[in-house]
């Protein structure tokens, strides 16, 4: 049974983080139990917190907020002596240094991997970059360049129309997990040898690994692949449908879900028609057998095909918008949407919200713990500064 702490209870980050990847990898650690303090430029702050519409009852930025949960805010102004003073005496009392900015800022502020390790050679430093340190390091890291230079857009979107981004900063998300996993690696590791290290991690590399499937067939195969829509280049019928109300998703992933597929939809004879026996054969008449599917399926309407088809054992369902995913996750049972308590969203959030999107990790011992709403910018300096070793409030 859960006892209240926290898997990653003693451990306090240094997020120096802006925007995304940083900042998601920073509050994944802070639910599970990190102290992360969230430094920012003074009457700035992070970038997101201009990033609106759309934004809460007081104007503040949902961008902003979805990341940045159970963080407590600094100010410190990094152009000054006293403001890097004050993050080194901080940085002194932390386990882990998490960053964003462009190769070398952080260098140029004294606060490079290398000085900082001189003096505590058990940091923990995550540097987290666009496209590299080296003859990348001047190319600005934002999502949709990434998207674009590194072949994401190239297999996203309709066969004859245009190369289309995802619908959110996929890339920035998939780093910041990368980012988590390092740090957790180099703790697991300092654990055993009381040794620090640098984690490096960026979007390019982030996204390129995350292809997985595509990015195989090229460097297996040679294969380049294109866009396809909603199909998929490997298996069918596994993409969207139109219904008579909206689309439908199936994802038939071996020759018995077809057959019963082909069952439940009226024509058994489809799988064992020879363009459609098996998924090879399915996958070079892939055209023919959606004419089929579609015909067949728009008698009917989404919600009817899933149940029936679900209820089968054939994995189906509609195409819901944010509104119907986070119903049905509710509906079986996830948490898609917590509450954070009373007191953390009064007393600490200066009126925050208190709605949040759950931690996607369920851990029966130590689970994420909602503690802290986002911070007001710099709601925590004369605390956190007080605190240090040395240093008085401001």
């Amino acid at each position: 049974m859960p006892d209240g702490r926290g898997a990653l209870d003693g451990v306090r980050i240094a997020d120096f983080s802006r925007v995304l990847a940083g900042p998601y990898a920073t509050m994944l650690l802070a639910d599970l139990g990190a102290d992360v303090v969230k430094i920012e430029r003074p009457g700035v702050g992070d970038d997101t917190r201009a990033w609106r519409p759309p934004a809460d009852h007081d104007g503040t930025s949902t961008y902003y907020l979805s990341v940045n949960r159970n963080k407590r805010s600094v100010v410190l102004d990094l152009a000054t002596d006293a403001g890097r003073e004050q993050a080194r005496s901080l940085v002194a009392e932390c386990d882990v240094v998490v960053e964003n900015f462009r190769p070398g800022t952080m260098e140029r502020l004294g606060l490079g991997h290398e000085e900082l390790r001189a003096r505590h050679p058990e940091l923990i430093y995550c540097s987290i970059s666009g496209f590299g340190s080296g003859a990348g390091a001047a190319i600005p890291g934002y999502d949709l360049l990434v998207q674009a230079a590194g072949g994401l857009m190239s297999v996203t979107g309709e066969a004859q129309g245009e190369p289309v981004k995802a619908g959110v900063a996929l890339v920035d998300v998939i780093t910041g997990l990368h980012a988590s996993l390092g740090i957790l690696a180099a703790l697991r590791h300092r654990d055993a040898t009381g040794e620090g290290q640098l984690v490096e991690v960026n979007l390019l590399s982030s996204l390129l690994s995350a292809m997985v499937n595509q990015a195989s067939a090229f460097a297996v195969a040679g294969v380049v692949p294109g866009r396809m829509g909603n199909a998929h280049p490997s298996i069918a019928p596994y993409e969207t449908f139109p219904t008579a109300d909206r689309p439908l998703a199936l994802a038939v992933g071996n020759d018995k879900q077809f057959a019963v597929l082909a069952e439940v939809v009226g024509e058994p004879g489809l799988a064992l028609d020879d363009r459609f026996r098996t998924n090879a054969d399915r996958v070079a008449h892939r055209t023919e057998l959606a004419e089929i599917l579609t015909r067949l399926l728009s008698t009917d309407g989404a919600d009817h095909w899933s149940a029936v088809l679900l209820a089968a054992g054939v994995p189906a369902g509609p195409v819901n918008n944010l509104d119907e995913a986070f119903t049905f996750a509710h509906e079986i049972g996830l948490p898609g949407v917590i509450d954070l308590p009373a007191d953390a969203a009064g007393s600490e959030g200066g009126g925050r919200p208190s709605r949040q999107v759950a931690h996607p990790l369920a851990l029966s011992a130590t689970p994420a713990r909602y503690l802290l709403p986002p911070p007001l910018l710099g709601q925590h300096t004369d605390e956190i500064l007080r605190g240090l070793s040395g240093h008085e409030a401001t």
